[in-house]
């Protein structure tokens, strides 16, 4: 067996992968049998390195040299990470290798490796058990942002990997379970893994499979469960989990693991901690219905997730034709029980929840090597995409939901005069400020023409590819200047935020939009006075002593109305502004149709740019 393509499930707990033979995917397996192998990398102080099975069994003598869960690292900062390291036995640091970029390192006898690098070990584990293929389609968990999905991508390519696609995991659990040869339908991916969750809304139409919407938590998952126990039996017997005793800690996260997995199928478990070195030897029973409680409030927190996803999609749970268990953790009895009750159907677990994914993957890349036509996945943007304009307000480019691969064009304009260069700011998020969303990347736009504000045609375009990676690109028309930019952002969004960025864009959608529109009136209010006095300087003279003295009024008020944050003020100011000014307008169209005729116009800025004026280069500032 040598595929030269396969599909990978790099997870938190467990990573392997599969391959589409006769037009049927086969999870690739050692010569034991075994699918699945460990996320862990254990380093030993002469160099060498063990991945897998071996690694996993080394934890408990060097817990110090062992890496697991190096998935939550990927994309992240220690700010995001605060709680996971108070249990992690390993040191982690941060590197700024340059401003405003960080990277996070795991030290090992001395030596800094990165997330992606130890990732990619564990892909070269994967794929010298596949053969060693030269290509493959990766999945992450839906809700992973640009960042986390850039890293995996990276991972990918230092395990001498082409990563032809990262796919989204609840995606690729729907093509495995066939339900493609369904014509129509909704379906429910419940996705609940060792480190993350998501919930995916997916609607199928003759072969076409289209993301609805995602929701979904990426420090969420069967590693939480370990931890709930940890701290259960760390309370009974004393332990200070926050001493950080590597020893212990990996003694007892092994333990509580362990009593995991068998109350799936016992009613109760004794969860033991032997550490001889540390004259440690405990036990503690613990029950099927204890441990349940333990449980309760993630389920909560899925279930509040799978919530959102139906209204993003515009359904309610008696709409959802099937529902599809992806994940090792999905195997407890109570999330299977909790989950069927939440939408009302049984959920389908015929395949191995921990296979299921890598299958998926595997028919994907079956899709891209041409073998298989008919069938199409269509995924969407996790978290809107826009830039700053005046103001530090976001114009949304690209909304939250929308189906990837995904192209879109604003344009805007300038808003002083002579302004020869432009600053894009680049943001994430579902708020209409940019204090309140996530900053991205930042490129300039230089060499634009100098003409009057609002002259210049700067079109911004945002594409999104099939693996949910930005570009943006600017051209300012008149000039043909351009400039483009991949992002790749200096850090992910945390959980926190990405869940904050979301719910409060609700919370507080009368507030923005009052914030967006006082600034957005502030900004038209001092380009209409700037260019009523500059208008005065060329035609004033031609108006009548009672259309200049109306002028004046209004600008006195207008003026007044922007230093105060009464929208509707502002507005009427506005618009008594305009109408004093008519004369005078009315007279410079005069001049502006006689210069026409004489061949000496300019071509109009487009309609849609008016108010939105990017912000000069600080630098030009």
């Amino acid at each position: 067996m040598n595929p030269n393509i396969v599909g990978i499930d790099l997870g938190t707990t467990f990573s392997l992968a599969a391959y589409v033979r006769d037009g049927k995917p086969e999870v690739v397996r050692d010569a034991s049998g075994n699918a699945l192998v460990p996320s862990v990398v254990s380093f030993h102080e002469d160099g060498s390195v063990l991945v897998g099975t071996e690694a996993r069994q080394r934890a408990l003598r060097d817990p110090n040299q062992t890496i697991f869960s190096v998935k939550r690292l990927m994309g992240r900062t220690l700010a995001d990470l605060k709680r996971e390291l108070e249990l992690i036995p390993y040191q982690v640091i941060e590197r700024e290798p340059e401003p405003g970029r960080k990277v996070l390192h795991v030290v090992i006898n001395g030596k800094e490796h990165t997330p992606e690098e130890i990732s990619a070990m564990i892909l070269r584990e994967v794929r010298r058990r596949a053969g060693n293929p030269t290509k493959a389609v990766i999945t992450v968990p839906a809700y992973f942002d640009d960042t986390q999905r850039q890293a995996t991508r990276d991972a990918g390519r230092i395990a001498g990997l082409d990563v032809l696609r990262i796919v989204n995991e609840p995606t690729a659990a729907a093509l495995a379970y066939g339900l493609d040869q369904r014509k129509t339908g909704n379906v429910a991916v419940y996705d609940l893994g060792g480190g993350t969750f998501d919930c995916s809304i997916l609607t199928l139409s003759d072969g076409v499979f289209k993301v609805l919407s995602t929701h979904g938590d990426t420090m969420l998952g069967g590693d939480d469960f370990d931890r709930a126990l940890m701290q259960l039996a760390a309370n009974d017997w004393g332990l200070d989990l926050n001493q950080r005793d590597a020893e212990v800690l990996q003694a007892l996260r092994d333990a509580a693991e362990r009593a995991k997995i068998a109350l799936s199928t016992e009613e109760q478990t004794v969860l033991r901690l032997e550490v001889p070195s540390r004259g440690l030897s405990r036990q503690r029973t613990v029950t099927r219905e204890e441990f349940e409680k333990l449980l309760e409030p993630f389920i909560l927190r899925t279930l509040d997730r799978c919530r959102l996803a139906l209204r993003d999609a515009g359904l309610k749970p008696a709409q959802i034709d099937e529902v599809v268990l992806v994940g090792g953790s999905t195997r407890i009895p109570y999330v299977r029980q909790r989950v069927a009750e939440f939408f009302g159907r049984t959920p389908h677990t015929e395949l191995n929840p921990e296979e299921v994914v890598a299958m998926g993957a595997a028919l994907q890349a079956d899709i891209l090597s041409g073998s298989r036509r008919g069938m199409l996945l269509l995924d969407v943007v996790p978290l809107s995409l826009g830039i700053e304009t005046l103001g530090g307000v976001v114009d949304k480019v690209i909304h939250r939901n929308t189906t990837i691969p995904t192209r879109a064009t604003t344009r805007y304009t300038t808003f002083v005069d002579n302004q020869t260069a432009v600053s894009i700011a680049i943001y994430q998020g579902e708020r209409e400020l940019t204090k309140d969303c996530r900053f991205l990347g930042k490129f300039k736009l230089s060499g634009i023409p100098p003409m009057p504000a609002q002259m210049a045609q700067i079109d911004v375009t945002f594409m999104v590819d099939q693996n949910g990676l930005l570009t943006v690109s600017a051209l300012e028309r008149r000039s043909g200047q351009q400039a483009q930019v991949s992002v790749q952002p200096g850090s992910g969004l945390t959980q926190a935020e990405v869940e904050r960025l979301v719910l409060e864009s609700v919370e507080h959608a009368q507030e923005d939009f009052t914030a967006r529109r006082l600034i957005e009136l502030r900004n038209k209010a001092d380009a209409d006075l700037r260019h009523t006095a500059k208008a005065l300087e060329q035609a004033g003279e031609q108006l009548e002593a009672g259309q200049r003295e109306r002028i004046e009024t209004a600008r006195q008020r207008l003026t007044a109305a922007m230093a105060g944050n009464d929208v509707d003020q502002l507005q009427q100011a506005v618009a008594e502004f305009g109408q004093a000014t008519l004369p005078l307008a009315e007279l410079l169209m005069n001049s502006v149709v006689q210069a026409t005729l004489q061949g000496k116009t300019e071509a109009e800025v487009s309609p849609e740019a008016i108010g939105k004026g990017l912000p000069p280069d600080p630098e030009e500032a």
